[in-house]
């Protein structure tokens, strides 16, 4: 990898990285569904500037029941789950958890194919699962049994990423790497309008920050995210690609460290290793170019 791909790595886990940032400073003020919504029509409208600027062709439109599919499980759906836990849970936190989907996409390859896990792959779930214990653990004992609810729906998002993931796989040849971004996302954004409209109002008044928080989930951290990491996946390859999901928490919890002043105690240290080891285990169980392409992104 020379170092223009690894500058772009490492600023492809930045983007992705913030997005949880963005999420915890949004999600309050907007509300998930509103927030998620937004999210999504701005990454939509900057995914269709991008390819009208390169002549590329739209989406093919006899594919809409895949971009629905696909829309739902790798965008509406960890989306909005993301965005409702982004009201209570630390940006950090929840970074760490979403590196949870290269975990759950081993398991589920596994009993989708029906073939038993290997010793390696049994080692990775059950560190991930460990370091998931010590950090919901850290999390309840620090906000109350209230924080349940949002932390349940972090635990669920990256299982939707990993099922758009092997969704991906079985239908790889429907459409290209871009063509997925940008159909997936106007379908998503059809998709979570009917979820907004019913979503009362927050009361509060969104300020400065809460937009700019808005723009760059949207623009930075999906649209543009998503076109750098197909840049990667032509450049480098899937494999080493992938190693972007080692570097989001890194991110992740940096961000919420030097913006909202998130702790960073040995609890999230030692939770955040075990995860980030239990996905190193589990890695060659994934190295799939357009089912990543698909999937776990924040």
């Amino acid at each position: 990898m020379g170092v223009a791909d690894a500058i772009r790595l490492v600023v492809l886990a930045a983007a992705w990285g913030g997005a949880f940032l963005c999420l915890r400073i949004g999600a309050p003020v907007f509300g998930p569904a509103h927030l998620t919504a937004g999210r999504l029509a701005l990454a939509a409208v900057f995914l269709l500037l991008v390819a009208v600027g390169l002549r590329r062709r739209l989406p093919p439109i006899g594919a809409w029941r895949h971009f629905l599919i696909l829309g739902a499980l790798n965008s509406a759906l960890p989306f909005l789950l993301f965005a409702y836990a982004g009201r209570q849970l630390n940006a950090s936190f929840m970074s760490i958890l979403n590196a949870l989907a290269p975990i759950y996409a081993a398991g589920l390859g596994a009993w989708w194919r029906g073939a038993p896990l290997t010793g390696r792959t049994l080692t990775g779930l059950a560190l991930g699962v460990a370091g998931v214990a010590v950090l919901a653990w850290d999390n309840l004992a620090l906000a109350g049994a209230g924080v349940g609810p949002a932390l349940a729906a972090a635990l669920v998002a990256p299982f939707f990423y990993a099922c758009a993931s092997l969704y991906a796989q079985q239908t790889a040849a429907i459409a290209d790497p871009l063509d997925n971004a940008h159909g997936s996302m106007w379908a998503a954004t059809l998709l979570i309008l009917p979820v907004a409209a019913l979503e009362p109002a927050t009361g509060q008044a969104a300020g400065g920050s809460a937009w700019l928080a808005l723009v760059a989930l949207g623009v930075v951290c999906t649209g543009l995210a998503y076109l750098l990491y197909f840049q990667l996946i032509g450049r480098i390859g899937p494999t080493r690609t992938l190693t972007v999901t080692f570097l989001i928490p890194v991110f992740g919890v940096l961000w919420g460290a030097v913006f909202l002043g998130e702790p960073v105690g040995w609890t999230l240290l030692l939770g955040g290793a075990s995860v980030l080891a239990g996905i190193g285990l589990t890695n060659t169980r994934i190295a799939l170019p357009r089912a990543k392409a698909a999937g776990a992104a924040p």
